[in-house]
Order: structure tokens, then C-alpha cells, then sequence
């Protein structure tokens, strides 16, 4: 297995396991957040989404200076509603990764725009996985805040 199918499989495995904790959330409960300053469970869900759109210009060295994500202006309607739109941006992210041969993945420095942080590519790619997953153990707090059952993720 290369290093790239091996990224890849991380991230298919956290993202099936945040799509099974965004789906213990009732609709009612779409706006709820523990504080004014926190993200609500939709906010989250977004945040965690369109970030791939992000992730994808990052890695490939896009320029960042006039981002805009495709979400902009959009109501969060429905979990299945936010999953359809947000999967031809999540193809395109993982479609990018599996072109990386592992010379790429371990010699291409990624600078990321928020920071100015460098990091070699394979390192970036699994701390994208990382980011994925914080919002995964918050967003099981909110559910246990909520007094919602919390899906099993680890089946």
C-alpha cells in the first residue's frame, strides 16, 4: 500500500465515523451550542465539510488571498442535504492525494495560509485528518451535553 492509499484510508475512516456521530443529532438540535462563542452542531458539521474545499487548494498550492468557499450564503437545511453538496469537493480533495507519489508526499513543503506554518506534505495531509477528528471527540461532548445518545463509532 502507498503512503498516499494509506492517507487515504485514514480519512475515509475518520469521515465515516463523523457521519455516523453528525447523524445521532436530532434536527432540533442543529442550532445548539454550549456557549455564545462556540460553533453550533450545524456550524461544526460545515466547518468540518467545506473544509476539504480548502484543504484542496492548500495542497496544491492554490492561492488563498481572495478565498471563498462554495458554502457561502448557504442555509444548512438537512445533514443529507449538507453530505450531497459537500461530496463532489470531497471527491476532488481525495482524487488530489492519490495523484501524490510518496517522493511528493514526503518532499513538497505546504505553508498554510492561517499561520504560516511549513510542513512537509504527508505530515500537512495527516494533520487535516487530526483537525477532522478534534471535531469529532467536541462534537461527541455536545451530544453527551445534550443528554443525546452517542453513536458507537467504533464498529
Amino acid at each position: 500500500m502507498t503512503q498516499s492509499e494509506l492517507i487515504i484510508l485514514n480519512f475515509t475512516e475518520i469521515r465515516r465515523r463523523s457521519i455516523k456521530l453528525w447523524n445521532g443529532l436530532p434536527e432540533k438540535y442543529y442550532n445548539w451550542k454550549p456557549d455564545e462563542n462556540a460553533m453550533s452542531a450545524s456550524e461544526m458539521i460545515r466547518h468540518v465539510l467545506e473544509a476539504d474545499y480548502g484543504w484542496n487548494l492548500i495542497i496544491n498550492q492554490g492561492d488563498m488571498t481572495n478565498y471563498k468557499t462554495p458554502w457561502e450564503n448557504r442555509a444548512f437545511i438537512s445533514l443529507n442535504d449538507e453530505l450531497e453538496f459537500a461530496e463532489p469537493y470531497r471527491k476532488t480533495f481525495i482524487e488530489s492525494i492519490e495523484h501524490f507519489s510518496d517522493k511528493e508526499l514526503n518532499e513538497i513543503e505546504i505553508v498554510h495560509p492561517g499561520n504560516g506554518d511549513k510542513k512537509i506534505l504527508a505530515k500537512y495531509l495527516l494533520r487535516i485528518g487530526y483537525h477532522e477528528s478534534v471535531h469529532a471527540g467536541q462534537f461527541l461532548s455536545y451530544l453527551r451535553a445534550m443528554k443525546i445518545d452517542r453513536p458507537n463509532i467504533w464498529d
